[in-house]
């Protein structure tokens, strides 16, 4: 697969780019050859090899979700926090409309 100045010139469009005609002669061939890798990666054999998300194992750090974990922040405490909001409505934040 190989790219032509015409086609370098949409994606520099795309991405809204601007870009003088000289350097869309210079981009043609790195994207060529960046293709040509990529088409290189498409050869190698991988049916070993598990697929993984991240180049080292990694644990996701959440805490349980309970309700009542914090006095402070518990349930049961809407009133309160809606006491703050500019404006509530029907026992939640009242917020401007934006879609007409």
């Amino acid at each position: 697969m190989s790219v032509t100045r015409e086609e370098v010139a949409k994606i520099a469009s795309l991405a809204r780019i601007r870009m003088a005609e000289g350097d869309l002669d210079k981009l043609v061939p790195e994207f060529n050859k960046i293709l040509e890798w990529v088409e290189q990666l498409g050869e190698v054999d991988t049916s070993g090899v598990e697929p993984m998300t991240a180049v080292i194992p990694q644990k996701l750090r959440l805490r349980d979700d309970v309700v009542d974990a914090d006095p402070l922040t518990a349930g049961g405490r809407r009133d309160d926090v809606l006491a703050n909001a500019p404006v509530a409505e029907h026992g939640f934040y009242g917020v401007p409309k934006v879609i007409e």
